[in-house]
């Protein structure tokens, strides 16, 4: 006789085999690939200057504010939660120092905040599959810079809803408008635009 797997072994199966065909295809593919309840996400085009500028302008002036122990990191590993099937790669991530050494990819707990800069090849990424999944990997704070808009988000209150854990507060900005971010104040003033 047989058993099948439960419903929990099914899902880390798949996760494990969606994980493994992301490091087989990781350096063949252009742009970034990470896996969502939904399955795998390819961001097809690699991030282009504003993109790019954006990120590390956010992670200058936050490293400004924060305590030294704190970093605003931009690169890799990806934050992985196994068990909720998910693995995301945050174009900046505000977390410690100590939380950092580790080996293989992080913890999403130990992250202060998730910043995303918005894609022209996926919008709907940052917008819509990341407001979900930030929460259920319990990231207190997600950030979103919107390049095609200079507008932008920050997410924060996770609670309990019936679709599982939500972002309660959101507050939208205009690029040269001062905004929080956990509990630093930076400018998002100069910010680049796609043309």
């Amino acid at each position: 006789m047989t058993i099948a797997p439960d419903h929990a072994r099914r899902e880390a199966l798949q996760y494990q085999a969606m994980r493994d065909i992301v490091e087989r295809m990781q350096d063949s593919v252009p742009g970034k690939l990470e896996i969502t309840k939904e399955g795998i996400v390819h961001d097809k085009t690699s991030p282009g200057g504003p993109h790019e500028l954006t990120a590390a302008r956010v992670s200058r002036r936050l490293e400004q504010v924060m305590p030294d122990e704190l970093l605003a990191h931009t690169g890799t590993p990806d934050v992985e939660d196994p068990v909720a099937g998910i693995m995301r790669q945050p174009d900046v991530m505000v977390i410690a120092e100590a939380d950092m050494e580790v080996k293989g990819l992080f913890d999403p707990r130990t992250l202060i905040a998730a910043i995303e800069v918005v894609s022209r090849s996926n919008p709907d990424n940052d917008w819509v599959s990341k407001i979900r999944d930030y929460p259920l990997l319990g990231v207190p704070v997600y950030v979103i810079f919107d390049p095609r808009t200079g507008t932008g988000a920050v997410f924060s209150g996770i609670h309990s809803t019936p679709d599982g854990p939500r972002y309660a507060i959101r507050k939208d900005f205009v690029y040269g408008e001062d905004i929080v971010i956990a509990e630093w104040t930076i400018t998002t003033d100069r910010l680049p635009r796609y043309a």
